[in-house]
């Protein structure tokens, strides 16, 4: 019997169905199920059949010693035993197994850890691999029939990033808790990949904070040609630092009537096309329309598993000459929301779609490879699906056209200048609007002709300080500085919203992040900043390349990890200081009604959590919060106590928050209910 191994159940069943054209009958091998038609079985595991772990004795986090887990062995759990029972079942029955799991790093490991049970009861079995970058017909029985070895660098360099990952997250995330004795739901977190993430917001909110606002004044006009057309100029001078300066340019200027016009260039400008969507470019454009890279990347994994999407994790912004643009093109003939441009994209000669400055062999860029209505789909699928088809359209369009003018007014004596653009030949514009098309028309001004002038005005601004950072614009910090990966940044994000580190979107930093961060910046530097992780990737990649060995690769992690903890072992009792400093003053969460002091989450010395007040002992206002879970304080009041911020709580297992509310209003309905009992 011939066996083909997918990663998911849902990818098994529309493989088997592409394969047998819809006569592939279901079975069940253990406790999975699977596919079977001409001697062929399909079966689909879910996900990783192991994770990895330390033994059981290295659990109780009190009696280890942190740095004893950087050498400590690690062992495989499965995850399923039915999925080990399967694939038990299918060693024994197998004549030859082709694995067609995704192909990428995770992938390919999971497709290891398959064959590593299968072939240790038939070590003789024939095995081989499907490479595929999209479920369909096509790309399937390609795929099938051009299969090639699996690639068991690639899984090493897989197993090699997890391996590395638990070690230093379970080191260094004992150390740091131990020392500052917050065990429990509130242990600290930290990762050497989350802490420099978690550090570049940190460090972004304190730019914010320590930033001083500057005002400054600009100077504008209302003009009107002899045609009587209006329109508005500014001083050459974009920001006035002193009030006297502009105001007497003001006084002369308003001496005058009238003022000529100067200088009229005009250029046309093209505007080039988008490259095609890497997974960063996917995410941040998602971004833009509402989409977190979490809800984004979910979205387009149910798409590419439909078959509709080609597969959503690439580092590649070039399409290979391989991929016939036209053919994927003729998709969109027939369709009601693209069918207009595709017709004009088929009449070209020559299809010459943009490219970005990443080229990898492994998946191409994220392109549509089926059309579907949008009557078939649900709002969000179908917004992400519409973004991936209108990207994937414009990167084959033409360039937009613009008409740009820069004018210049003379104003008793002063320059003043009008930037005009006008949309001559829209290009891509016309199918990807997620793009800004905003015209400014000018008035069709020549030069030496008079204008009057309607009205002179000084408006008075301020600097602002640096913007927060969204999250797609972190993901795209991560991806420069070489944190994580294109499959794991989005997961990181979500790791500090879990952990209560940061909240809102754009990115804000609470006080725990604060405490942690700074200790660690002040006694643990390696630990955030991006070097270390970035070397680490680099000789990951090299596994990959067979230029190194997993072992080798992990020694030199343990090796730095080591070094990390000689430094932070010699500041131990600093650190302890700095981070129970730092936070026992807790999560702020509203001002006190009775004498306007701070309100925090506190802990009692029984270890119970409430909401107390900073002045303490002098006011003793407080009220009672839930004993478990993580307390996320959100951005909204409540109406009816607009001195306290609402509270989130999140709890172990749960998949979103429980929206606790506003502790005052909880408080006062337990206690009437508690009266009524």
């Amino acid at each position: 019997m011939h066996y083909i191994i997918t990663e998911k159940e849902t990818t098994a069943k529309r493989i088997a169905t592409i394969l047998s054209a819809d006569k592939a009958k279901k079975r069940k091998i253990g406790g999975i199920d699977a596919y079977e038609f001409d001697g062929t079985v399909v079966a689909g595991l879910s996900g990783h059949v192991f994770r990895l772990d330390y033994p059981p004795p290295y659990n109780n986090w009190s009696k280890i010693n942190p740095y004893t887990l950087i050498d400590a062995r690690i062992v495989a759990v499965a995850l399923k035993k039915t999925i080990v029972n399967a694939l038990k079942q299918i060693a024994n029955d197998a004549e030859s197994v082709t694995i067609a799991t995704d192909y990428d790093r995770e992938g390919e490991l999971i497709g290891v850890e398959a064959l590593r049970i299968i072939k240790k009861i038939n070590p003789a079995l024939l095995v081989d691999r499907m490479r595929y970058s999209a479920i369909t017909e096509q790309a399937i029985k390609e795929s099938l029939a051009a299969r090639s070895d699996v690639d068991y660098n690639l899984a090493a360099s897989a197993e090699a990033r997890g391996i590395i990952d638990l070690i230093w997250g379970a080191a260094l995330t004992r150390f740091i808790s131990l020392s500052a004795n917050r065990l429990g739901e509130g242990f600290f977190s930290v990762g050497r990949v989350q802490s420099p993430t978690l550090a570049l917001v940190v460090a972004r909110e304190k730019e914010i904070e320590k930033f001083v606002p500057r005002n400054y004044w600009e100077l504008h006009a209302t003009l009107k040609t002899e045609k009587g057309e209006i329109f508005e100029v500014i001083h050459e001078t974009q920001k006035f630092w002193e009030r006297e300066e502009v105001e007497g340019i003001k006084s002369r200027i308003e001496a005058a009537e009238e003022g000529c016009v100067r200088e009229v260039e005009t250029r046309l400008r093209n505007e080039k096309p988008p490259a095609p969507f890497d997974t960063t470019g996917f995410i941040r454009a998602a971004s833009s329309i509402g989409y977190s890279p979490k809800r984004a990347m979910n979205i387009a994994e149910h798409l590419y598993l439909q078959g509709l999407i080609s597969y959503h994790r690439t580092d590649n912004t070039t399409y290979p000459d391989t991929l016939d643009l036209k053919v994927l093109v003729k998709l969109f003939l027939e369709n009601k929301e693209f069918g207009d441009h595709a017709r004009l994209l088929v009449q070209k000669k020559r299809l010459k779609p943009t490219a970005g400055k990443k080229r990898t062999t492994d998946h191409p860029p994220i392109h549509p490879v089926s059309a579907v209505s949008r009557d078939k789909m649900g709002k969000a699928e179908w917004s992400i699906y519409e973004l991936v088809v209108r990207r994937f359209l414009a990167t084959l369009s033409d360039a937009a056209q613009w008409e740009d003018t820069d004018v210049k007014i003379e104003l008793g004596g002063e320059i003043f200048e009008a930037k005009g653009r006008e949309l001559k030949e829209e290009g891509f514009l016309a199918i990807y609007p997620y793009q800004k098309k905003e015209e400014l028309i000018l008035p069709k001004l020549k030069e030496g002709e008079n204008v009057k002038i309607e009205q002179i005005e000084i408006v008075e601004k301020e600097t602002k300080p640096p913007n927060r950072i969204s999250q797609a614009g972190l993901i795209k910090k991560m991806e420069d500085l070489g944190l994580g990966t294109k499959s794991t940044r989005h997961e990181i994000i979500g790791k500090l919203y879990e952990r209560a580190y940061v909240q809102d979107n754009p990115v804000k930093p609470t006080e725990t992040a604060f405490a942690l961060i700074e200790s660690l910046e002040k006694y643990a530097t390696m630990i955030t900043k991006p070097e270390m992780t970035k070397t680490l990737e680099q000789e990951m990649d090299e596994i990959r390349e067979g230029k190194r060995k997993k072992e080798d690769v992990v020694a030199d992690s343990r090796a730095m990890l080591k070094a990390v903890f000689e430094e932070m072992t010699k500041n131990r009792e600093e650190i302890a200081k700095s981070l129970k400093e730092a936070i026992k003053g807790g999560t702020i969460v509203g001002t006190c009604p009775e004498c306007g002091s701070e309100l925090f989450v506190a802990i009692s010395h029984r270890g119970k959590r409430f909401v107390g007040c900073r002045n303490y002992p002098t006011c003793t206002f407080s009220l009672p919060l839930p004993r478990s879970g993580r307390v996320l304080v959100t951005t909204d009041t409540c109406d009816t106590h607009p001195f306290l911020f609402k509270l989130k709580i999140m709890k172990k297992g749960m998949k979103r928050p429980w929206d606790f509310g506003c502790p005052y209003c909880n408080f006062l309905h337990w206690e009437a209910k508690s009266g009524d009992t």
